[in-house]
């Protein structure tokens, strides 16, 4: 019974997530400049401002006062301020007080970014890990985008459809990790047809969680997911932090467990979309800036000489 009521809780806040995404993605639309060369110059601002801001790896990455990232070689982290921009100019609506950074590969085929957030909002209670069900909750999922298909259609969008798990949820009770990625569509669009992708990690600590959420698509992430897997294993709570420090007696408790993670809570409060191609995190370095002619300037950006500093960067 418990486990049916925290499905349908979580069913409720992805429904209620794709109304707040329609309505915030829209109102980013009519925001945009609406000049291409302005478009172009902002995107190629935004990220030669990442370039000069961020670090080369190997570097070890403070994530604000709760971890370390120790920052593979070939890797780069843009800092909060200069993420933000580079996000924003790619057309993204991005909570402010829960981003932390940007990761993005530097060898010659990667079209990847990271997006690391943190969601303080107290320890994560994970007793439904135990019980629940992929198909069961999958089901639930597609339940979900029926229901918000009324509303996408009220308002002149596509109706969506939920294809299936790209990696059904997995939960390590040691080291307090999740994966999980789900694959979308909308309605009209070809089973074949490229789709973006995002591929949701989380670190689970005392004060609430980390989110490495590996932007991607269809065609690349089952290669790209190991950069998600790589990043995740390589991230570190600080002492006082971590998941096992909690203490039932001082501590603040979630109001909502590790299963609404998954679809739900999560992606409603991180200002992400795992369910609707149409309205998933933008992230392409290559192939929105080859549509502007600008690819091969923003890949000359991160295929530099490593700087003389190896400094962490803050977030």
């Amino acid at each position: 019974m418990q486990r049916s009521i925290a499905i349908a809780r979580a069913v409720l806040c992805t429904t209620a997530l794709l109304y707040e995404l329609i309505l915030g993605l829209t109102a980013q639309a009519q925001a945009a400049p609406a000049d291409e060369a302005t478009r172009k110059a902002e995107l190629m601002a935004a990220w030669q401002a990442a370039s000069q801001a961020g670090t080369d790896g190997p570097s070890d990455i403070a994530l604000i006062d709760q971890g370390t990232l120790k920052l593979p070689a070939d890797y780069f982290y843009i800092p909060k301020s200069e993420g933000l921009r580079v996000l924003r100019a790619l057309g993204n609506v991005v909570n402010d007080a829960s981003f932390v950074g940007l990761v993005v590969g530097k060898r010659q085929d990667d079209d990847w970014m990271v997006v690391i957030k943190h969601i303080k909002e107290g320890y994560i209670k994970d007793d439904d890990a135990k019980n629940w069900n992929a198909d069961e909750l999958l089901n639930n999922l597609r339940a979900g985008a029926e229901e918000a298909n009324k509303d996408r259609v009220a308002r002149g969008f596509p109706e969506m459809v939920v294809i299936g798990w790209i990696e059904p949820p997995a939960y390590d009770s040691t080291t307090h990790r999740l994966v999980w990625s789900l694959l979308a569509k909308d309605k009209n669009q070809p089973d074949d047809a490229p789709k973006n992708v995002n591929y949701n990690t989380f670190a689970l600590g005392r004060d609430g969680y980390f989110s490495l959420n590996l932007l991607s698509g269809s065609e690349r992430v089952k290669g790209d997911k190991a950069v998600a897997h790589e990043l995740l294993s390589d991230l570190s709570y600080n002492s006082g932090k971590r998941y096992e420090d909690f203490s039932a007696s001082t501590d603040r408790i979630a109001e909502y467990g590790l299963l609404a993670l998954v679809g739900g809570v999560a992606a409603k409060k991180l200002g992400l979309l795992a369910l609707a191609g149409a309205f998933i995190l933008k992230f392409a370095k290559l192939i929105i800036f080859g549509a502007l002619g600008v690819g091969a300037a923003v890949t000359n950006f991160f295929r530099r000489k490593p700087r003389n500093d190896k400094a962490g960067g803050a977030a």
